[in-house]
Protein backbone atom coordinates (compact mmCIF):
# COMPACT_ATOMS: atom_id res chain seq x y z
CA UNK A 1 0.00 0.00 0.00
CA UNK A 2 1.26 3.48 -0.83
CA UNK A 3 0.16 6.97 0.15
CA UNK A 4 0.09 10.11 -1.95
CA UNK A 5 -0.30 13.76 -0.95
CA UNK A 6 -2.33 16.16 -3.08
CA UNK A 7 -1.06 19.75 -3.06
CA UNK A 8 -2.70 23.08 -3.77
CA UNK A 9 -1.05 25.94 -5.71
CA UNK A 10 0.91 26.96 -2.55
CA UNK A 11 2.29 23.42 -2.04
CA UNK A 12 0.04 22.87 0.99
CA UNK A 13 -1.34 19.34 1.36
CA UNK A 14 -5.12 19.28 0.93
CA UNK A 15 -5.64 15.51 0.99
CA UNK A 16 -3.69 12.28 1.52
CA UNK A 17 -4.91 9.28 -0.45
CA UNK A 18 -4.17 5.57 -0.36
CA UNK A 19 -2.97 4.31 -3.70
CA UNK A 20 -1.37 1.41 -5.48
CA UNK A 21 2.15 0.45 -4.40
CA UNK A 22 4.55 1.76 -7.04
CA UNK A 23 6.60 -1.45 -6.96
CA UNK A 24 3.65 -3.26 -8.52
CA UNK A 25 3.49 -1.06 -11.64
CA UNK A 26 5.98 0.21 -14.20
CA UNK A 27 4.72 3.79 -14.47
CA UNK A 28 4.83 6.90 -12.28
CA UNK A 29 1.76 6.93 -10.04
CA UNK A 30 2.38 10.54 -9.00
CA UNK A 31 1.58 11.52 -12.59
CA UNK A 32 -1.43 9.18 -12.77
CA UNK A 33 -2.99 10.58 -9.57
CA UNK A 34 -2.06 14.14 -10.54
CA UNK A 35 -4.02 13.75 -13.78
CA UNK A 36 -6.92 12.07 -11.98
CA UNK A 37 -7.27 14.62 -9.15
CA UNK A 38 -6.10 17.70 -11.10
CA UNK A 39 -3.65 18.57 -8.32
CA UNK A 40 0.09 18.13 -7.91
CA UNK A 41 0.71 14.75 -6.31
CA UNK A 42 3.71 13.56 -4.25
CA UNK A 43 4.23 10.15 -2.72
CA UNK A 44 4.63 10.05 1.06
CA UNK A 45 5.80 7.32 3.42
CA UNK A 46 3.69 6.37 6.43
CA UNK A 47 6.84 5.02 8.11
CA UNK A 48 8.94 8.18 7.80
CA UNK A 49 9.01 10.63 10.71
CA UNK A 50 11.57 13.33 11.53
CA UNK A 51 13.85 12.16 8.74
CA UNK A 52 13.99 8.56 9.96
CA UNK A 53 12.27 5.53 8.43
CA UNK A 54 10.85 3.31 11.18
CA UNK A 55 11.88 0.11 9.40
CA UNK A 56 15.52 1.18 8.98
CA UNK A 57 15.08 1.94 5.28
CA UNK A 58 16.06 5.23 3.69
CA UNK A 59 13.76 8.02 4.86
CA UNK A 60 11.34 9.44 2.32
CA UNK A 61 10.59 13.18 2.22
CA UNK A 62 11.43 13.58 5.93
CA UNK A 63 7.84 13.20 7.27
CA UNK A 64 4.57 11.50 6.44
CA UNK A 65 2.40 14.18 4.84
CA UNK A 66 -0.68 15.45 6.61
CA UNK A 67 -3.40 17.90 5.68
CA UNK A 68 -2.02 21.40 6.21
CA UNK A 69 1.61 20.33 5.84
CA UNK A 70 3.71 22.06 3.20
CA UNK A 71 5.79 20.34 0.56
CA UNK A 72 9.18 22.06 0.31
CA UNK A 73 10.55 21.34 -3.14
CA UNK A 74 14.13 22.43 -2.40
CA UNK A 75 14.33 20.06 0.59
CA UNK A 76 12.07 17.43 -1.04
CA UNK A 77 10.34 17.27 2.34
CA UNK A 78 6.92 17.51 3.96
CA UNK A 79 6.93 20.09 6.77
CA UNK A 80 4.18 20.31 9.39
CA UNK A 81 2.48 23.65 10.11
CA UNK A 82 4.52 25.96 12.34
CA UNK A 83 2.95 25.75 15.82
CA UNK A 84 4.30 29.06 17.18
CA UNK A 85 6.01 32.10 15.64
CA UNK A 86 9.08 31.67 17.85
CA UNK A 87 9.77 28.08 16.83
CA UNK A 88 12.50 27.32 14.29
CA UNK A 89 12.76 24.66 11.63
CA UNK A 90 15.14 21.80 12.37
CA UNK A 91 16.82 21.27 9.00
CA UNK A 92 17.67 17.63 9.77
CA UNK A 93 14.15 16.52 10.66
CA UNK A 94 12.05 19.21 8.91
CA UNK A 95 10.03 19.61 12.10
CA UNK A 96 9.66 22.65 14.35
CA UNK A 97 11.40 23.08 17.69
CA UNK A 98 10.98 25.52 20.52
CA UNK A 99 13.67 28.12 21.29
CA UNK A 100 14.39 26.19 24.51
CA UNK A 101 14.26 22.50 25.24
CA UNK A 102 11.26 21.12 27.10
CA UNK A 103 12.18 19.94 30.62
CA UNK A 104 12.84 16.22 30.85
CA UNK A 105 11.05 14.83 33.90
CA UNK A 106 7.80 13.08 34.73
CA UNK A 107 5.68 16.22 34.30
CA UNK A 108 3.70 17.42 31.29
CA UNK A 109 4.41 20.79 29.71
CA UNK A 110 2.86 23.19 27.23
CA UNK A 111 4.61 26.00 25.36
CA UNK A 112 3.62 29.56 26.32
CA UNK A 113 4.34 31.81 23.37
CA UNK A 114 3.89 35.01 25.39
CA UNK A 115 6.48 34.12 28.04
CA UNK A 116 8.57 32.08 25.59
CA UNK A 117 8.80 29.28 28.13
CA UNK A 118 7.53 25.81 28.92
CA UNK A 119 4.80 25.76 31.57
CA UNK A 120 3.96 22.71 33.61
CA UNK A 121 0.43 21.39 33.09
CA UNK A 122 -1.24 20.77 36.42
Amino acid sequence: MAYFALLNHKNVITKVITGIDEESVDYNLEIVYQDLYKQVCKRTSYNTHKGVHLNSKAHFRKNFAGIGYTYDESRDAFIPPKPYNSWVLDENTCTWRAPSAMPVDNNRYDWNETSQAWEQIT
